[in-house]
């Protein structure tokens, strides 16, 4: 290799000493392609948020702009004259900008980002600048220009864009150690936004996406690193066995979320007959659920396993005097607030400065032909004597004028035609003076009031286009879905109970129940150990399996009754314990822990059941009673590492159930939250009330519709259509006021509820499109005040809705509220109720220091064995 290297292929001897090494190649090759990535190809600039290839195409379309459509091929290769790549890369660009449908019009097949389907070759469709894009993206006079990548034409460094359109369009890249995501923002947010930047006021923009759904955006973290956006896709509920997908999240399409979805029915995670996409005009998959199967459940699985869920990493980055900067997207909009208000006061600038020119040759003209001053020039024989004729007649009017008179002025005063001064009018040319001066007073106004016309501007915008440009993704707080939870049953649960081994691949053993492949399992051993591990398809838990079942973290409402034997004392200690939180794989002990102790008895009960037992005692032990009853209701619920209470020191022959026995623990506390339209126990929320199992819910809409449903935690509620939600009492009335869309009035009636159908909707009010249900009652004399238009005056009348109508069926119609039009009509709330509440926020207030804090709890367990013992035994 040195001879090789050292060898003259000229002839000549070479110096070394110039050489550079390899890996010095490397490093400097490496950083300059890095730079170029990220400069010229992936990242936008902070100024007009275009990426080269973006600004060349739109360039390159309004040199060839002339109000008709151009052929995209014929953009392609008038933009190939500025970048130099290929002419594939240019047409997906092309057709990327298209599909924003803001600065380009459309015509042909461009493709639908929603079916993820391409556009058609560019030889096929066409495209031209839009108004808006003409209107707020280029200006020659306030351009900085540059040469092109051949030195044949100019381009621009940046385009002087008069709106904040890098957040309306969105852009993503990948560069070189570096990317940036910048989601698309709504347009008629955004220039509200800067309207309010210009006011001094601060602002917080969110995304929006023209695939509409619904996103949460609380961990936003205004687009910055690490932030984080959910966003779902629109489901209906159609019937009970159809679900309709309207609106699919951002950065999917309809098939990629089908595939998603047979993809989760395919593993067993939901479980669904067929998917039936019928998007047209509208988006619209029509998922058909599998018999038995809960649309609500479906939902939250939907999710929870496929891309109708999805999450947005954010990454805010631009390009700001040439280097890559993390900036929020407030920051942004407020830097391309202030860069448009820089950019119109160029443009008045330069306005100003055209008009006071032409004041000025307006003004040197009509000296120059009322005072014949062309007359002058007739007996001069050289030019340079004619423009001293000239400039001599102007003498006495040169101090009027705002600047100097040069050489170029006299020239175009020359240039004037005989015509022109024989049909002079010089009261046309002061009524041109008079209006170019009322420009320039406007001019030199707008800019003394530079914000103040920033903001009109920006308000010009907001109404020639912000029609139809209103915000299609609906801003919603979401629920978190436990997948363990919504989860299809889509595995069986074995267990070999001698040899301790627990799994759904044990299909020759006792089944135990269906569950799914999410799902932890708890198992109590006989020797009093409790261990909680992932489902497996084979799994050793230890030998004597006396309960297996499926674990669920949390279930407060899962409580075990546990009888037990010590190993050291001999004693037989009772309890009633729950596991609420565990460590996957770790045995925890019931018992004392001590050796020789045994699970003497051993119920799991899903409702806190308390049962009653009979205890046998054997024939040899000392004690008096040798059979008596035990009822775990005496009790206490602990904690899964409580002692227990001894049942009885004498040994135990055998237990026996004597009697089932009803929940200990009382009814369930249900809260709705109406943020996100969901039950729960957390107390988020309104408390519609204290619940058991057979008990209802009540909810009705304001569509005029009402619908029982059970009380589980997984069940949905629109919050934007939810008027009223509570406990269903089958003897309370229901007094609701509704507007009637045919008579045009409001009616007021009262109703029992006499259908028992679950989860049904039953209209109660006329069917018509502009029927609506305004208010509605359970009080015994609800009352409503509303604002009565009597001719011209306004006058506030409350009605008793009790004395109006009496109680009927549901399908009546009911009364007339008022006979005059009612401007505005709302509950009066309860005087008990409000005494109520005011005894409740002074007892709150005014506690004594021996009382509890909320939240404190008082330990009334035994303080040693002896005093545990609950009877002679």
């Amino acid at each position: 290799m040195s001879d090789i290297t050292n060898t003259n292929l000229g002839g000549q001897d070479e110096s070394l000493h110039d050489s550079v090494p390899v890996t010095g190649m490397y490093k400097d090759w490496f950083l300059d392609y890095a730079s170029y990535v990220i400069l010229e190809r992936a990242v936008p600039a902070i100024e007009d948020g275009l990426k080269p290839v973006q600004r060349r195409i739109l360039h390159a379309m309004k040199e060839m702009d002339d109000g008709r459509f151009n052929k995209v091929a014929n953009i392609i290769g008038q933009s190939m004259q500025y970048h130099p790549h290929g002419d594939a890369s240019i047409g997906d660009a092309i057709v990327n900008l298209g599909q924003k449908d803001l600065l380009i019009e459309t015509q042909g097949n461009w493709g639908d980002v929603r079916t993820g389907d391409r556009a058609a070759a560019s030889r096929y469709i066409e495209a031209r600048l839009s108004k808006f894009a003409l209107e707020v993206v280029f200006n020659p006079q306030t351009t900085e220009w540059q040469l092109s990548y051949d030195g044949r034409k100019r381009e621009p460094v940046t385009l002087p864009v008069k709106f904040p359109l890098l957040l309306a369009q969105g852009v993503e890249g990948i560069a070189v150690g570096l990317s940036t995501k910048i989601l698309p923002h709504n347009f008629i947010e955004l220039l509200e936004g800067s309207i309010e930047i210009l006011k001094g006021n601060k602002t917080n923009i969110l995304p929006d996406f023209n695939l509409g759904g619904l996103a949460d955006f609380s961990e936003y973290n205004e687009g910055l690193r690490g932030g984080k956006v959910k966003v779902r896709a629109k489901i209906e509920e159609e019937d009970s066995k159809t679900l309709l997908i309207k609106e699919i999240p951002y950065g999917t399409t309809t098939d990629s979320l089908i595939d998603s979805i047979l993809k989760a029915n395919d593993k067993g995670k939901i479980k669904i007959k067929k998917v039936v996409d019928n998007t047209a005009k509208d988006v619209e998959i029509q998922v058909h659920l599998a018999a038995g199967v809960s649309p609500d459940v479906t939902i939250d699985a939907l999710y929870a396993f496929t891309d109708c869920e999805v999450s947005i990493s954010p990454n805010a980055c631009v390009i700001v005097d040439e280097k890559p900067v993390f900036m929020s997207v407030n920051q942004i909009l407020e830097y391309n607030t202030k860069q448009t208000k820089a950019l119109l006061k160029r443009e008045l600038e330069i306005r100003k400065a055209e008009l006071m020119e032409k004041l000025l040759f307006s003004s040197l003209e009509k000296i120059f032909i009322e005072n014949k001053i062309y007359r002058d020039i007739e007996e001069c024989t050289t030019w340079e004597g004619v423009l001293e004729a000239i400039d001599k007649g102007l003498d006495p009017y040169k101090p009027d004028f705002y600047r100097e008179i040069t050489q170029e002025d006299l020239v175009r005063l020359t240039e004037i035609r005989i015509k022109r001064i024989s049909k002079f009018d010089a009261f046309k040319a002061d009524e041109l003076m008079k209006r170019l001066q009322e420009e320039l007073k406007e001019v030199n106004y707008n800019l003394k009031h530079l914000t103040e016309f920033a903001i009109k501007y920006f308000e010009n915008l907001l109404n020639k286009y912000g029609k139809g440009r209103e915000r299609k993704t609906e801003i919603r707080a979401f629920d978190t879905i436990q997948a363990t939870v919504v989860a299809a049953n889509n595995a069986k649960l074995y267990v070999n109970r001698t040899d301790g081994f627990v799994g759904y691949g044990l299909k020759k053993d006792e089944f135990v129940c269906d569950c799914s492949d999410l799902d932890d399992i708890i198992v109590i051993r006989k020797d009093g150990v409790c261990m909680v591990s992932k489902i497996q398809e084979k799994n050793f838990m230890g030998k004597d399996i006396l309960y297996v079942g499926v674990f669920r973290k949390g279930d407060e409402r899962m409580v075990y009754n546990l009888i037990y034997l010590d190993g050291t004392s001999g004693r037989a200690m009772v309890k009633r314990f729950q596991v609420l939180g565990v460590t996957r794989d770790k045995e925890y002990d019931l018992t004392k822990g001590t050796k020789g102790s045994k699970v003497l008895y051993l119920t799991a009960n899903s409702n806190g059941e308390a049962e009653i037992v009979t205890v046998y005692l054997t024939q040899g032990a000392k004690a008096r009673v040798k059979v008596f009853d035990f009822d775990f209701a005496t009790i206490e619920i602990k904690g899964r590492g409580a002692g227990g209470n001894i049942l009885t020191k004498y040994p135990i022959r055998k237990i026996q159930l004597k009697m089932e026995g009803a929940s200990t623990l009382g009814g369930l506390d249900i809260y709705y939250d109406p943020v996100v339209g969901r039950l729960n126990t957390d107390q988020r929320g309104k408390l519609i009330g204290n619940f058991f199992g057979e008990d209802r819910i009540l909810v009705c809409y304001k569509s005029g519709d009402y619908e029982l449903t059970n009380f589980e935690l997984t069940n949905r509620y629109e919050p934007s259509d939810v008027l009223f939600i509570e406990k269903f009492d089958p003897e309370k009335v229901i007094s609701a006021v509704y507007y009637d869309g045919v008579g045009k009035n409001f009616i007021v009636k009262r109703f029992l509820i006499e259908t028992t159908t679950m989860n049904k909707k039953f209209n109660f009010i006329t069917d018509h499109r502009q029927s609506y249900l305004k208010l509605i009652s359970t009080e015994k004399q609800p009352q409503v005040i509303a604002t009565v238009l009597k001719g011209k005056t306004e006058e506030e009348v409350e009605y008793d809705l009790d004395m109006l109508v009496d109680v009927k069926g549901w399908k009546a119609i009911g009364n007339k509220l008022s006979t005059h039009p009612i401007k505005e009509l709302k509950l009066i709330e309860p005087v008990l109720k409000k005494e109520e509440a005011k005894n409740e926020e002074s007892e709150s207030t005014s506690g004594n220091e021996d009382e509890l804090e909320i939240g404190s709890t008082i330990d009334l367990s035994p303080k040693n064995e002896d005093d545990e013992q609950l009877g002679l035994f």
